[in-house]
């Protein structure tokens, strides 16, 4: 069963809400302006959509880092071997290498 609880000045500050946990107004007044603002800006209906949204964002990330950590490890130890065999990229090819990466990514993501 989920529980709100509500800091003592939520009415006054429409970020001081949290679902499901206790918020005791600990958050930093510019992180608060930047969750107004997008709540404001129109995306989000409330500040719990925000806080929801990001939250499952944050999870989703940390879940994917947890799935491929062994993949990542093993690409940082494959990179570190090259550069020490002395076999180095331009910075440009770096660049087209994310930017083709990224590219890829956003196609996969918009399926």
């Amino acid at each position: 069963m989920r529980h709100k609880y509500i800091s003592r000045n939520a009415k006054q500050n429409p970020t001081a809400k949290m679902v499901g946990y206790r918020y005791d107004d600990s958050l930093k007044p510019e992180l608060e302006a930047l969750i107004q603002k997008d709540v404001e800006r129109g995306p989000y209906q409330s500040a719990d959509e925000f806080v929801e949204q990001a939250v499952q964002m944050l999870h989703e990330q940390e879940q994917w880092l947890a799935d491929n950590h062994s993949d990542i490890a093993a690409k940082i130890e494959e990179g570190y071997a090259s550069a020490e065999s002395g076999e180095l990229l331009e910075p440009g090819q770096v660049r087209a290498q994310i930017d083709e990466r990224k590219r890829a990514w956003q196609n996969e993501k918009q399926r």
